[in-house]
């Protein structure tokens, strides 16, 4: 699982990182704040579009041998951001290094649930996804600082010396477990045929569309709003790295209790977090501390979310938590668009924070919705 979570940190490295050097990527490629954020959109329709995709033609594949590839392929992208030579190249580039993110986790989270009972699913899956949060703690802060210092571009180098360890490791420690004897495309897309999949995936787009308008323009926020400089932005993107290790921890301990009410209380506590946020701003060492609860109360949402679709497609485990991660880039894409609009409108740094409120209260209604379904029709 540890071998599967370094994965985790490479992509949990330049994905966020990248949100941290958003002023440097717009200086170095000469163009505004709002077409930086578009960037973020790339990798996150990346994403959108290869989870399911290389999740269902992955699926006669032993889930090791996936892996594998699906990393290579990941630190192979991500070289080709490094000597992207302008914008265009840039977006089709951050584009490539999505395709194998929510398959990577969705693979991933299926084989740590299989290595152990299925009372500690929710702890197996926080172990892997704790490679993307402790990402936020140690790989994003380095890299933000390396960024600033010696050119923003030597991100995407150090990320694909993480992807070629991972892939050693992988090989070395992850337990091969042979195809499923009934393993189909067919099998893994007859789970789109479930309602209660798409609502799943429908809290996790609306849900987290707000936590991300917020975090994307978060250096624009600390250094315009908050004021502090430049130079301490490793340390705000540190501070969200260890909420979001905290949350990550708290959340796959309370997934194993109760999957769907942890979901309910996980958005009430984003929806009131991101207007404390918003009112605290401008007060920059209230700024600091909310940065941390933000990156805290967002990352309990994720094993439940994951838990939840896999009990929503038992058939199709690897799709559905490869969806997890679609669902979550359509809420990066969305995120980033929202953030940008209301900036572009005039409406300032804070506002993304107030957006935030409003989609994670809509993404409550969705899962009120669910649970309803759910209590007139179960799973099976």
């Amino acid at each position: 699982m540890l071998a599967l979570g370094l994965g985790g940190f490479a992509i949990g490295t330049v994905e966020f990182a990248t949100m941290g050097l958003l002023k440097e990527i717009e200086r170095g490629l000469a163009i505004s704040t709002p077409e930086a954020g578009q960037l973020i959109s790339a990798y996150a329709l990346g994403v959108v579009v290869g989870a399911p995709l290389l999740a269902a033609f992955g699926a006669r594949l032993p889930r090791k041998a996936l892996v594998l590839g699906l990393m290579a392929f990941y630190g192979i992208a991500n070289l080709s951001s490094f000597v992207a030579a302008d914008y265009g190249a840039m977006l089709v580039s951050r584009f490539a290094a999505g395709l194998p993110h929510g398959a990577y986790f969705g693979t991933a989270a299926v084989i740590a649930a299989s290595l152990v009972a299925p009372t500690k699913r929710g702890w197996a899956i926080a172990t892997v996804m704790s490679g993307l949060t402790i990402a936020n703690v140690l790989g994003v802060p380095a890299a933000t600082w390396l960024g600033q210092s010696l050119g923003w571009r030597l991100l995407f180098v150090v990320t694909g010396v993480i992807a070629v360890v991972c892939v050693a490791m992988v090989a070395r420690f992850v337990p091969y477990e042979p195809p499923h004897p009934e393993a189909s495309i067919r099998r893994e897309l007859s789970a789109l045929k479930r309602v209660q999949l798409w609502l799943a995936l429908a809290v996790g787009v609306v849900g987290f569309g707000g936590f991300f308008a917020t975090y994307t323009y978060i250096a624009h926020t600390m250094t315009g709003v908050a004021g502090l400089p430049e130079s301490l932005m490793p340390v705000v993107v540190a501070l969200y790295g260890l909420g979001m290790v905290a949350g990550n921890i708290v959340g796959g301990r309370l997934a194993d209790r109760s999957v769907m009410g942890t979901i309910y209380w996980a958005l009430a506590a984003v929806a009131v977090v991101m207007v404390l946020y918003g009112l605290a701003a401008p007060i920059w060492p209230l700024a600091l501390v909310m940065v941390f609860v933000v990156g805290g109360s967002g990352s309990i949402l994720i094993p439940a979310l994951q838990a939840r679709l896999l009990d929503t497609a038992p058939g199709a485990a690897t799709l559905a938590t490869s969806l997890s991660h679609s669902a979550l880039n359509v809420a990066n894409a969305l995120g980033a668009f929202l953030g940008g609009a209301v900036i572009a409108a005039g409406w300032g740094f804070v506002a993304p924070a107030y957006v935030g409120a409003v989609l994670a209260v809509l993404g409550l209604g969705i899962v009120f919705a669910s649970g309803v379904l759910e209590r007139r029709r179960p799973l099976t």
